[in-house]
């Protein structure tokens, strides 16, 4: 099963703040969390895409869901560029 993992930005009072997951629909998963159906620490903000990436099996998005949760100079460097519009680098 094709997986997909993703990295959200949102931007607020507080700051720009990033989310990283991983799901086999990317539309749906965006749209759940800007509808405050996804994670609960993505509730009421507004999320646009940042990045994606295809990985063929579930495990492997897991896992790298879990090494880009840790990478938070990646993250920042995707806010920095990504402000305001989507950067969908999907491989």
């Amino acid at each position: 099963m094709e997986c997909f993992v993703y990295v959200l930005g949102s931007s607020g009072p507080d700051g720009c703040r990033t989310y990283v997951g991983w799901t086999n629909d990317l539309d749906r998963r965006l749209a759940q969390h800007n509808a405050g159906k996804g994670a609960r620490s993505t509730r009421g903000r507004v999320w646009f895409l940042l990045y994606a990436e295809r990985h063929a099996s579930r495990e492997q998005a897991m896992s790298r869901e879990w090494r880009l949760k840790r990478d938070r100079a990646f993250r920042k460097r995707l806010t920095q560029y990504g402000q305001g519009s989507a950067v969908d680098s999907i491989s």
